[in-house]
């Protein structure tokens, strides 16, 4: 895709950006409180903290993102860039829900992925603010607002999941073991091979 087909859809989404948006600059460091290490094996039985404990946990920008479906700004968030290898969490419960080997450079100024690096902890519903309809993102066990998912992604998918940084944790390969997510060590031990 050239530079010339990307610019109105960028335009386009820091539009809706600017319409959404809670902040400027970059996103606030993510919180190291939520959740604590080894706590993403979440379940149906997960309980999602109370309003009030969230208000405490997670920062002004993670909150407004995650419970309100607010919209971070383009291009001054945390993970539009990131190009290190490992996996993003949901900031809330800890569920895993992409990794680096599908994430793409999209253009919009928000990290974008392909596909979820587990399909079961990541939920769509239609959303129609801003007198469109779209896709949203949920995560399937807290119940956070991620994003919006949209048809115009790279192959194989041709999806691309269109994320706020402020709803994810990302976790580096280095540190998956410390943090109870071993289990996804072999993703990228695959990708030096």
């Amino acid at each position: 895709m050239s530079i010339s087909q990307r610019a109105p859809r960028a335009l386009i989404f820091a539009l809706i950006a600017a319409a959404t948006a809670v902040g400027s600059g970059r996103a606030s460091a993510q919180s190291p409180a939520v959740p604590a290490k080894g706590e993403h094996k979440v379940t149906d039985s997960y309980k999602k903290p109370s309003d009030g404990e969230l208000k405490q946990k997670l920062t002004p920008l993670q909150y407004k993102v995650t419970q309100h479906e607010a919209t971070e700004a383009p291009f001054q968030n945390e993970y539009w860039d990131n190009h290190e290898d490992g996996i993003y969490v949901d900031v809330v419960s800890g569920e895993p829900l992409f990794s680096s080997r599908d994430k793409f450079e999209s253009g919009t100024g928000w990290p974008s992925f392909t596909r979820p690096l587990v399909p079961e902890n990541v939920k769509t519903k239609t959303d129609k603010s801003l007198f469109m309809t779209r896709t949203e993102v949920r995560s399937a066990h807290a119940d956070s607002h991620l994003g919006h998912l949209f048809d115009d992604g790279p192959k194989p998918t041709g999806m691309r999941y269109c994320m706020n940084s402020a709803s994810m944790r990302f976790i580096p390969v280095k540190n998956l073991a410390a943090e109870g997510y071993g289990e996804y060590l072999k993703l990228f031990e695959a990708k030096k091979k």
